[in-house]
């Protein structure tokens, strides 16, 4: 198969699409995101029974239980897939906003408008619910989407795109803005990723290391891409006990196998003593492993010793790296050398020291006083998220609809001529 000549087919598809719905207006896009959404809740059976198959199949191959998680929709997943989109049309359109607007000395009236990008590659592995976020995202945007999910998924998500798909038609818009390839076999991702003339303006990816990197690798596209999700909470010495223990195994232990869980608990020194058994006890009932430097398993002997490898490690799995600092100072230091640049969350009741850290602290999202699962783009009102942005452009954070977009600007004049 010349699999160039047909990724370029798909992005021209996907083209077209993306200018029906520039043309369908916020009110057409609106009205699509809810055909969609009605028609994910209605293809629910079939949605469920290709990924029962799925997760079995996983299982029998001896996936972990993180993996399995990841993988794994049931009914209240599913709804949750349709309340996403249907969240997403409730949305404020970002197509058209006019961002600023300003007038030079010589009279020429100068406006900034958010604009679609285009044509979006969404590179995903286990997760079936990206298919349907990513594609709601991209159609509040106006952009056309292609979604290349992994091979263990492969049905699951074909089931949910078919959905979108057909929501998209009993809205009478064009079905092509949101495409897939025919399979899951790489060499899509590889001619995705090569195609710079007619096919995608960005690609994302979303999955592991080994993904991220190949597509930072040979990319000759622009990228916008998450790096591991090394999150850290820092319980300070200002800090509620309560709130403290309670942040700590929410963000841990909520969902162990997301990329917004804590994978290290950094608590200060002058508080270690009094602060950390509780913390300790909390999590080990949760059946969290808990891996200690020396100075925390003075305190919970229970701890196995923590190594290096353990500060640089995205667990997903109840597993929880403890380091003692020194203070606001040292846990920054800690912070600097191994976080991510993901989620850090700071436990304080001094705002001061809140201030500082927050200021300090180098990550796309910064919690205080609050668990690290907050850090997504649904708990940000943005009804879902195709990723959590690590770098710096050319957005960072969750990127919901709002971030699918890029600028244009628009100049008045009454006949000037620069001369």
């Amino acid at each position: 198969m010349d699999y160039m000549t047909q990724m370029r087919a798909l992005c021209a598809q996907a083209r077209a699409g993306a200018a029906a719905l520039q043309a369908a207006g916020a009110e057409g896009r609106t009205r699509a995101l809810v055909a969609m959404a009605d028609a994910i809740r209605a293809a629910g059976p079939q949605i469920l029974a290709a990924n029962a198959a799925e997760v079995e199949a996983a299982r029998a191959k001896g996936a972990d239980a993180a993996f399995l998680d990841r993988l794994t929709l049931d009914q209240a997943r599913v709804d949750a897939l349709a309340d996403g989109v249907a969240t997403v049309a409730q949305q404020d359109d970002p197509v058209g906003i006019e961002r600023r607007r300003w007038r030079r000395p010589n009279g020429l009236d100068i406006a900034e408008l958010s604009v679609s990008l285009g044509v979006i590659g969404v590179v995903f592995e286990s997760r079936p619910n990206v298919a349907a976020d990513a594609a709601a995202l991209c159609v509040r945007a106006g952009n056309g989407v292609i979604l290349r999910g992994g091979s263990e998924a492969s049905g699951t998500v074909a089931a949910i795109i078919a959905a979108v798909r057909a929501g998209l038609r009993a809205a009478g818009l064009n079905e092509d803005a949101v495409q897939t390839p025919p399979d899951a076999s790489r060499e899509w991702v590889t001619a995705m990723l090569s195609l710079n003339d007619g096919g995608v303006d960005l690609v994302i990816p979303r999955g592991g290391k080994p993904l991220i990197a190949h597509v930072r690798e040979h990319a000759r596209v622009p990228v916008l891409s998450h790096l591991d999700g090394i999150c850290h909470v820092y319980v300070d010495r200002d800090a509620d006990p309560a709130k403290a223990r309670d942040i700590v195994v929410d963000s841990k232990m909520r969902r162990t196998g997301v990329c917004n869980a804590a994978e290290t608990l950094l608590v200060d020194a002058a508080v270690a003593e009094a602060m950390l058994p509780d913390i300790a006890r909390a999590l080990s009932a949760r059946g969290c492993e808990l891996r200690g430097d020396d100075a925390a398993r003075r305190i919970v002997p229970s701890m196995s010793a923590a190594t290096q490898a353990d500060w640089e490690t995205e667990y997903l799995d109840a597993i929880l790296s403890v380091c003692i600092v020194d203070g606001p100072q040292g846990a920054l230091e800690h912070i600097a050398r191994y976080g991510s640049g993901h989620t850090e969350v700071v436990v304080t009741e001094n705002a001061a020291t809140a201030e500082a850290m927050i200021a300090a602290i180098d990550a796309a999202v910064i919690m205080h006083n609050a668990s690290s699962g907050f850090s997504d783009g649904g708990e940000f009102g943005y009804g879902g998220e195709i990723g959590i942005a690590t770098g710096r452009l050319h957005a960072r954070g969750p990127v919901g609809a709002a971030q699918l977009t890029t600028s244009k600007y628009v100049v008045h004049g009454q006949g000037q001529v620069r001369g």
